[in-house]
């Protein structure tokens, strides 16, 4: 053989030996437990400190000063003396649930669906695309396909499918996590035993999919109750809470402070419930 077949070598090992090396050492360092741990009380700081900076603000009697005292109980005796934030209250809590429980019901089928195929690609591409188009982008496109294009009155039902469509793929997402863990062999198995579809649905996979299922609920509660940008497009004369919240803030500086009491009383209340409704779903269902 000559010499001019051999292959030729484009980087020297002796040259990348001493990074190796150091990448190693770097990698057995006893730092990095300590800059990890750093980091993620960093980013749990970065979540709760401003959360419990508004509920501290909501009992001063000047909160746009950003000083905490005086403290005053003034600003929720002004929010439940004000009455024209319980309509859109209820409206995001129904929607909310409504969304919530389409998520349940699609994302489940889909999962299914999507994990018994040959190629999933195309078809998760399409279902996870809308997480990547800007909700100012994907609020005006579904305006002007709904009241422009084909003539339709906007309301809660565009608002329902502007906040399904931002919610759906995130719930997907949770459903795809379980269902891709399923061993499709157990289905097989309660067939050959006789077991008709729906029982082999509900008796065998359901049980194992039930912690996404349920996750992407509460995901789909969540994301359809905070919703604003999508929903300004296509609401109508509508009104939803996050709606009432920015028109309030944007109009006049007077409703701030019944804006933070009202925004603490929510905190107060889902905190807890989620935190319960999470400690049920990942500790209690494990156990069990």
């Amino acid at each position: 053989m000559s010499t001019s077949t051999l292959p030729v070598a484009l980087v020297d090992e002796s040259e990348i030996a001493p990074t190796i090396r150091l990448l190693r050492q770097a990698s057995r360092w006893r730092v990095w437990p300590g800059v990890a741990m750093a980091l993620g009380f960093f980013a749990i700081a970065a979540i709760y400190i401003p959360l419990v900076w508004l509920a501290v603000m909501s009992f001063s009697a000047r909160p746009l000063s950003g000083i905490p005292y005086p403290l005053t109980l003034a600003n929720f005796s002004l929010l439940l003396g004000d009455e024209r934030w319980v309509p859109p209250l209820w409206t995001s809590i129904w929607m909310s649930a409504l969304v919530a429980l389409c998520c349940m019901i699609v994302a489940t089928f889909v999962g299914r669906a999507i994990t018994r195929m040959r190629r999933p690609g195309p078809v998760l591409l399409l279902t996870l695309l809308p997480l990547f188009v800007p909700g100012l982008t994907m609020g005006a496109a579904l305006f002007i396909f709904l009241r422009i294009l084909m003539g339709l009155t906007l309301g809660l039902w565009s608002i329902f499918i502007a906040q399904l469509v931002w919610a759906l793929p995130f719930a997907l997402l949770l459903v795809l996590v379980v269902a891709s863990r399923f061993d499709i062999r157990l289905l097989e198995a309660a067939e050959d035993l006789g077991a008709s579809p729906w029982r082999r649905f509900w008796e065998i996979e359901m049980p194992l999919l039930r912690p996404g299922v349920l996750g992407a609920g509460v995901f789909g509660f969540l994301l359809s109750f905070n919703e604003l940008l999508r929903s300004l497009f296509v609401r109508g004369i509508e009104t939803t809470m996050p709606i009432y919240n920015w028109a309030m803030a944007a109009s006049q500086q007077s409703q701030v402070p019944i804006i933070f009491a009202l925004a603490t009383i929510i905190l107060f209340v889902t905190l807890p419930v989620m935190g319960a409704f999470f400690w049920f779903l990942f500790v209690k269902l494990d156990r069990d």
